[in-house]
């Protein structure tokens, strides 16, 4: 959790369970992992189509039982 307390204010990846991806500012976060991300996209890839699309939202609030990893930013941009 520490780490997610250094990501607050970054741009994260969370990847969510039905190979789905959102990508946004980490605004904030809760013990069962509930996420807030601002200026979010969702990247979801088509399997038969071969294709990744991306849909932007403003604001997302990402129930914590949806997450499978949060990817935080590279280490010298969370100094």
């Amino acid at each position: 959790m520490d780490l997610l307390q250094k990501s607050i204010g970054a741009q994260v990846l969370v990847e969510l369970r039905g190979k789905r991806k959102l990508r946004g500012k980490l605004r904030g976060y809760d013990q069962h992992l509930n996420l807030i991300l601002e200026d979010a996209d969702e990247i979801s890839f088509d399997d038969e189509a071969e294709q990744e699309t991306i849909e932007v939202i403003k604001t997302v609030i990402v129930r914590g039982d949806n997450v499978v990893l949060v990817s935080p930013p590279p280490k010298s941009a969370r100094e």
